[in-house]
This record gives C-alpha cells, sequence and structure tokens, in this order.
C-alpha cells in the first residue's frame, strides 16, 4: 500500500500518545526528509519522511518489543515491506537483527539517537533552540558522556561509520537538518 503522509502520522498517533514521542517523530521525518534531498533522493523524500515519522511507532507502549512489534502492526497496516524493513533497522544490534542497507537506512541508525541529543542540547540553550547552536557546542555536549546519557554515543558513531562519513560531518549535517526543520516541527506541535 502506498502510504500518505496524512496516513502515516495517523498511524503514529494511533500508537503514540506523549507530545514527547510525536515531536520525537515529526523530528525525525523532517531530518529524513532534509537528508534525502541533500543526498540526492530527493524524489524519495516523502518514502524517508514516512520512515522518520514511523520509525519509533511501538516504541511508547512496547518499549520491551521495540523494532519487533512495530513489523507486526505496520504489516496488520498493510504497509510496504521496504518501510518495515527500514524502519527495523534503526534497532540493528540493540534489538533486532535487521541491518541498515540502503543509505536511508544508514542516515536513520545515525541519526535517530543524534536528533534526541540535539534536541537535549537545544533546551539547555536560552533559546531553547538549536537555531543557534554551533557545532562546536555540540561536540562538547556529545563528549560529555553524562548529558543525555539515554543517547548512546556509540550507536551514533557506529552510524557515521556505516555511512562512511567522520563523526563531525554526521554532526554537523544532523544539526543543520534540524535547524532547517526545527519551525516546522514547533508549528505542528502547537
Amino acid at each position: 500500500m502506498e502510504l500518505t503522509r496524512g496516513q502515516a502520522l495517523d498511524l503514529l498517533k494511533e500508537y503514540n500518545k506523549e507530545p514527547f514521542h510525536i515531536r520525537h517523530g515529526l523530528t525525525v521525518e523532517a531530518v529524513m526528509g532534509w537528508f534525502a534531498r541533500e543526498l540526492g533522493y530527493g524524489e524519495e523524500a516523502a518514502f524517508w519522511s514516512n520512515v522518520g515519522l514511523l520509525h519509533d511507532l511501538d516504541f511508547e507502549r512496547w518499549p520491551e518489543e521495540h523494532c519487533v512489534k512495530s513489523q507486526e502492526l505496520m504489516r496488520q497496516a498493510g504497509l510496504d515491506e521496504a518501510l518495515i524493513h527500514a524502519t527495523a533497522s534503526h534497532g540493528w544490534g540493540a534489538v533486532c537483527d535487521i541491518q541498515p542497507e540502503h543509505e536511508m537506512e544508514k542516515v536513520l541508525f545515525a541519526c535517530d539517537e543524534l536528533t534526541g541529543l540535539i534536541g537535549a542540547a537545544a533546551l539547555m540553550r536560552p533559546s531553547k533552540s538549536c537555531a543557534d547552536m554551533e557545532l562546536k557546542s555540540l561536540k562538547k555536549k556529545f563528549k560529555d558522556k553524562k548529558f543525555a546519557a539515554g543517547c548512546s554515543r556509540e550507536v551514533i558513531q557506529k552510524g557515521a561509520e556505516l555511512l562512511g562519513w567522520d563523526l563531525d560531518k554526521l554532526l554537523d549535517l544532523t544539526l543543520r537538518a534540524m535547524q532547517a526543520t526545527e519551525a516546522e516541527v514547533e508549528a505542528q506541535m502547537a
């Protein structure tokens, strides 16, 4: 089934009620769409975005079955196997054995945790925004293992390696993606 953005958002909201989880889905959706366009996959931007929106479909209600339960829920909804594989692959090595293969899956793997770290760093700023955040500041937060300790630095570094990028490139591009899309995400949360 070809999934529209509205259908994907409805599905996310069917299983997620907490604003934190909705915001995370919207953030990763926007970041994935930005990366699709930036990396030359503009024609696939809607698919990349839907993968970002739905990647944590099961996390709020079934955290112990994360990336496994979502596959079941998506199959019940008649979603495409490529979407199911892509969303589950961000849990590779931690909660499932589906390895990221396509560049889009590698971007999701690398950026999921990193968007959380950037979002946490933004909340510490007087502006409460990443718009005025510099890469230098983000790198300092990344190195501080106590800051946003739930955001796995190991997964972020592994994601950069999967993409063949150095860590600075991943941090810089993801920060730029969040800066470019922050207002759009905030408008949807209003």
